[in-house]
C-alpha cells in the first residue's frame, strides 16, 4: 500500500491511498485501543478501509489518533479538522486547520434509479443527458462531502444540500449550499477524477 495521489491544496492536506494485497494491515499495530469495541463484527473489507486511513495518518501525523464522537471522527490531540472517506481499495484522509469534507464515489449506472432521493429539480437542469451518471455521481458525492462539514439527523440530501451549476470539463470552484429555515451557508468545492471514481472536496 502506498500513496496513490496527493490532492492537497492551500487549505488542506488530502492524501489518497490504494490497498496493496502484498501488505498486511495489523489491527493490533494500527488501531487505537479506544476503537477495539467499535470494530467488532466489522466486515473484513470495512476493517481494511479503516486501517488504511490509520496508515495515512501515520504518514503525516504519527503522534495523533482518530477517535469518534458518535459517528463523527476527530483527531486526538484535537488540533486539526479531519475528513475520512473510503471505497475499497481506496481510502483518503483530509487534514486542515479549517473544516473540510471529502468523499469518494465509484461511477455506477444504478445511481440513476435513486436520483429522486437526492436531486433537487433545479439541479437536473444543468445535467447533460449523455453524461448523466457522471453528473449524478458528482452531485451525490458533493452532498456527502457537505454533510461531513454541516450535518444534522433532521436534514436530507435532497432538501437541505444544494449544488449550483457546474461544468465537468472544469470541475473546480463549484458553489454548494447548506440551508434550512435558519441556516444558509455557502461553500466552494472541487472534483478530482481517477480510474472509475471521483473524489469531491469541500473546504
Amino acid at each position: 500500500m502506498s500513496l496513490y495521489r496527493d490532492f492537497s491544496d492551500k487549505q488542506a492536506t488530502i492524501l489518497l491511498w490504494k490497498y496493496d494485497e502484498t501488505e498486511s494491515l495489523d489491527p493490533h499495530e494500527l488501531l487505537e485501543p479506544e476503537n477495539y469495541e467499535k470494530v467488532k463484527g466489522y466486515h473484513p473489507v470495512k476493517l481494511k478501509e479503516l486501517l488504511l486511513v490509520r496508515k495515512i495518518l501515520r504518514s503525516v501525523l504519527p503522534g495523533h489518533k482518530i477517535l469518534y464522537d458518535g459517528r463523527v471522527p476527530y483527531l486526538e490531540p484535537n488540533d486539526f479538522h479531519i475528513s475520512i472517506t473510503h471505497s475499497f481499495p481506496f481510502a483518503a484522509l483530509a487534514i486542515s486547520e479549517n473544516e473540510v469534507g471529502i468523499d469518494i464515489e465509484p461511477f455506477n449506472p444504478k445511481i440513476t434509479k435513486i436520483r429522486h432521493k437526492f436531486l433537487q429539480e433545479e439541479e437536473s437542469y444543468f445535467i447533460e443527458s449523455q453524461k448523466e451518471v457522471t453528473y449524478l455521481t458528482v452531485i451525490w458525492s458533493l452532498k456527502e462531502s457537505l454533510y461531513k462539514i454541516h450535518h444534522s439527523k433532521y436534514w436530507s440530501l435532497k432538501k437541505h444540500y444544494e449544488v449550483r451549476p457546474f461544468d465537468l470539463s472544469y470541475p473546480y470552484d463549484i458553489q454548494c449550499r447548506v440551508h434550512d429555515d435558519k441556516v444558509s451557508d455557502l461553500y466552494t468545492a472541487r472534483v478530482e477524477f481517477f480510474e472509475n471514481y471521483c473524489l469531491t472536496v469541500v473546504d
